[in-house]
């Protein structure tokens, strides 16, 4: 105890009842600020007129301690009197010593249970307890024996956190040091039957409280990153599973107790929310600025709270895991690979032996998406050795590792945990330099829940459930990540941001039309749901006016539409609603009518070389592939087939098999032969030799090569969408494409191992006669068109309809019985 404190705890004098004991706290508790002058008390030996944070939680602890002795003795509970083989013993706040303003006393009253001592202990109990009922002090109190406490704690996580902290405070202090030592003992060895139940109890405490760090009213106690979780890691040390906390973990601790403790003097009363009202007077009394300051420096100490606990549980998982038995040697983790270099190994996601960071600038992107996607963290070790060697991507970025963040940025609820991995170690800032300026950047109208950065984030996971229902999926995510970047500086945040999402689209890579509709996206990101919910969505002057801001640009107007959901849903409860959601769709549906769309537009027609090329397998009667390698791993594949039924998945299933990636494609046919041009890439590891791909062709047109059942057995080791993705969706184009008698068929949908086989064999199946496909993947979306030829009759709903149901049930959504 600090002199300062000492002084304190003795200058309210001799305390003789609970009422002089709550007296004596409020005198400690000092004047208060501005908003409650009927409350300031004045406190007469304290010329400074409050004690500063730590002191005060020790002067309240030596205060209620002094208190509970005094009054302990007086009951006749001494060591040397009735004490012996009983004891008050404190847990919790003041048996940490760590007594925040209108805490609650956590007691035990611990007995021995000898002779006729049960009904002594009760009255006991009663003389101890009722002064403080009455006094209106909170109090959590209880009556065992050692054996009884510790048969509690064995079936309750809370009681046997609880004892951990357990402190003498009066009677015989052999038995508080039998109850404190045998419930440590127990903790030590039975953690490791108990470290599943202490996940599952914080993840949904974590779930009630939500998250200090990202919180617009972070729970200091037991929000995710809190007070609470403070007491994990040091139960898990408690336990010899991981080390005592670092002193970025200490310094963490002690801004959280500062802010709890001084929110509880501002407020007067028990309360763990930090709301925006009280940020301004406890920041300016802890001498952090304002609120905005404050909310900052809370978001970064929960933080690291929060990694290190996530951390110290994977340890302690580890470190708990039973040990090798002699003569019997423990099996190894296998080593799953994922993607390109990244690999699973045991329960986190890591790096490949093989792989060279330093020479690999999409390696991070490629190792966030794999966490994401399967739910495994990624190992600490990956990601400080990739915080050690990882280049920044040299701009423009090349098309792969575009394409790497966009898979990331597709993967739904994971990707919040996955950024936050990044962003942690400062490999987000080297992709987004533009980051710094919104992260823990609270936000200043009350309606977001969240810091500006992790609403960039929730609404970019969003997004991705929305993927489908866009053309251009990509810049849908990628909007999402940039629409509120400009927030944090002095000017218009619409307007800032859309120079910079230009300055980040140039960066990224993307062609001059895709940067200005990024740039357009977050300029007008506002622009619908202010419009459908302040003005007459029917008037013409209204519609007029949108489709003139947007340039008469039916592409914004479909990604804008997605992202005033995204943006909605991810701002707060009840922002996103049904009549908010039908004004905004019939707002869109007015402007999308005067825009009047454009026609699919069907390949590029053959070259004189694949005319050539065409010509000559028709007479040679045999397939033929060529393969024409680029840059970045990417390779043209030209495949030249007698057209007949089954081509196409055909090659789609080959290709699938040999892990290559179909980012475009396109069919056409020449003199009776099917030219299809392909662009693929391996998902991992090295392209298959051309002459394979040949045979493996031939067998499947023949039936000789089980593809289904192949690809099937591919498809449960690389894992599926996940439970969040998008839902797949069909849209048909009515209009006749180039002169054949056909009409468009789109299919939008989360992508997966041979879904473009399943896609094209359901298609054959149901008697279908493509006349062309275009197949576009990007990011885990893919958007593929095929031309139906229908003759001259056009298709009726019937027919339609079985062809969707069939299509939606290759692409993996479960559609019920017609």
């Amino acid at each position: 105890m600090t002199g300062e404190a000492r002084a304190a705890a003795s200058s309210v004098g001799a305390v003789a009842s609970a009422a002089d004991l709550v007296m004596a706290r409020d005198r400690l508790l000092g004047p208060v600020a501005g908003r409650h002058p009927a409350a300031t008390i004045p406190i007469g030996t304290f010329p400074a007129g409050r004690l500063p944070a730590n002191v005060l939680r020790d002067a309240l602890a030596d205060l209620h301690e002094f208190w509970l002795t005094a009054h302990a003795t007086q009951v006749g509970l001494a060591a040397n009197g009735r004490g012996g083989g009983v004891a008050l013993v404190a847990v919790g706040g003041l048996g940490r010593r760590e007594l925040v303003p209108y805490s609650d006393l956590d007691l035990l009253l611990v007995h021995d249970g000898r002779g006729g001592a049960d009904r002594d202990i009760d009255t006991l109990a009663q003389q101890l307890w009722y002064p403080l009922w009455n006094a209106g002090v909170g109090l959590d109190h209880s009556v065992r024996t050692v054996g009884e406490a510790l048969a509690v704690a064995a079936g309750d996580l809370r009681t046997a956190l609880g004892l951990l902290d357990a402190r003498h405070i009066a009677g015989d202090p052999v038995l508080t040091d039998r109850l404190a030592g045998s419930a440590r003992q127990a903790w030590r060895s039975g953690v490791r039957r108990r470290l599943d139940e202490l996940t599952v109890s914080a993840r949904q405490r974590w779930r009630r409280a939500g998250e200090v760090a990202h919180w617009v009213e972070p729970d200091l106690k037991h929000g995710r990153g809190g007070l609470r979780d403070l007491g994990l890691l040091d139960a898990l040390a408690a336990a010899q599973l991981v080390d005592r906390p670092g002193a970025e973990v200490r310094q963490a601790h002690e801004l959280l107790l500062d802010c709890r403790t001084e929110l509880r003097r501002t407020t007067r009363r028990p309360g763990d929310v930090l709301r925006p009202q009280d940020g301004d007077e406890v920041a300016a009394v802890l001498g952090i600025g304002d609120r905005f300051t404050l909310a900052r420096a809370l978001s970064g100490a929960g933080r690291t709270v929060a990694y290190a606990l996530e951390v110290a549980l994977r340890t302690s998982g580890t470190n708990a895991a039973p040990r090798r038995v002699l003569g019997v040697l423990r099996r190894t983790p296998d080593r799953r690979p994922l993607d390109e270099g990244v690999v699973l190994h045991g329960s986190e996601v890591t790096l490949a032996r093989d792989v060279e960071p330093a020479r690999d600038p999409g390696l991070p992107l490629r190792v966030a998406a794999a966490a994401a996607r399967t739910g495994h963290p990624i190992s600490a070790g990956a990601l400080g050795r990739l915080a050690d060697s990882a280049p920044e991507p040299r701009p423009p970025w090349s098309a792969l590792v575009r394409q790497d963040l966009v898979t990331l940025l597709g993967t739904g609820e994971g990707l919040v945990d996955a950024v936050e991995a990044l962003d942690r170690t400062g490999l987000w800032a080297r992709l987004f330099p533009e980051w710094g300026a919104v992260r823990d950047l609270p936000p200043r109208d009350a309606a977001h829940v969240w810091t500006v950065d992790r609403h960039l984030v929730q609404t970019t996971a969003y997004a991705g459930r929305l993927a489908t229902s866009v053309s251009r999926p990509d810049l849908l995510l990628v909007g999402a990540l940039l629409h509120d970047i400009g927030k944090g500086r002095d000017a218009d945040h619409s307007v800032v941001g859309a120079a910079l999402a230009k300055q980040v689209g140039e960066r990224l890579g993307f062609t001059a039309a895709d940067v200005a509709t990024l740039s357009a996206m977050v300029r007008h990101h506002l622009l619908l749901p202010h419009t459908a919910t302040r003005r007459d969505v029917t008037d013409p002057a209204t519609v007029t006016r949108v489709v003139e801001a947007l340039g008469d640009d039916p592409l914004l107007l479909e990604l804008l539409h997605a992202l005033c959901e995204a943006d909605s849903a991810a701002t707060g409860p009840g922002v996103w609603n049904d009549w908010k959601a039908r004004l905004v769709a019939e707002l869109v549906r007015r402007c999308g009518q005067s825009m009047a769309g454009e026609p699919v537009d069907g390949p590029e027609p053959l070259d004189d070389e694949q005319r050539a090329l065409a010509e000559s397998v028709a007479a040679a009667g045999r397939p033929d592939v060529r393969v024409v390698r680029l840059q970045d791993a990417l390779a043209s594949v030209t495949l030249v087939a007698p057209d007949r039924p089954g081509l196409l998945s055909c090659a789609a299933g080959v290709f699938a098999l040999n892990s290559l990636q179909v980012h475009a494609a396109s069919v056409r046919t020449h003199a009776g032969v099917a030219v299809g041009t392909f662009g693929v890439s391996p998902r991992f590891g090295s392209p298959p030799d051309t002459g394979l791909l040949r045979e493996q062709l031939g067998r499947a047109v023949a039936g000789t090569l089980p593809l289904a059942e192949k690809l099937a057995a591919k498809e449960r080791d690389y894992g599926r969408p996940a439970h969040d993705a998008p839902p797949p969706r069909v849209l048909w184009f009515d209009h006749e494409v180039g002169g054949t008698g056909a009409v468009v068929l789109e299919l939008r949908a989360p992508d997966r191992i041979g879904l473009l086989y399943r896609v094209t064999a359901a298609l054959e199946s149901a008697g279908v006669d493509v006349a062309w496909a275009r197949v576009s993947t990007v990011g885990a979306t893919v958007v593929d068109s095929f031309a139906v030829l229908v003759g001259d009759a056009r298709p009726d709903q019937e027919w339609r309809r079985g062809i969707e149901r069939a299509v939606l049930a290759a692409a993996g959504q479960v559609v019920p019985p017609a």
